[in-house]
């Protein structure tokens, strides 16, 4: 093979690997043990006034968590950037008794 033909070869080749990277769906950095976006698993059970129980995957996502951790970042997560009370109320519902300080609501209720 001369040198015109394994240039080719390889510019092709790089060509379809760029193809399938941009191709493949986006996806969001994992941290604190989970996908970001795999909270969005739990949304409803956060979402309105009286929201509905949490689904087994959101219960599922929430325990495999290090919660310390995701409690963190909570301003910057939209699911968890919600009323602390409905957070709360989520780890009861998938049977997490222990709210890491992270998670506690600072503010005080006079």
């Amino acid at each position: 093979m001369d040198e015109n033909n394994t240039r080719t070869i390889v510019a092709a080749l790089v060509i379809v690997f760029v193809s399938l990277v941009l191709m493949e769906e986006p996806t969001s950095i994992p941290l604190c043990n989970i996908n970001a976006n795999t909270l969005e698993k739990c949304r409803p059970a956060v979402t309105g006034n009286n929201p509905p129980l949490p689904g087994d995957a959101c219960c599922i996502v929430l325990q495999a968590a290090d919660l310390e951790c995701v409690c963190k970042f909570k301003s910057h997560i939209p699911i968890l950037a919600t009323k602390s009370h409905k957070v709360h109320d989520l780890l009861r519902k998938c049977g997490i008794k222990t709210i890491p300080p992270a998670c506690q609501d600072k503010t005080k209720v006079s």
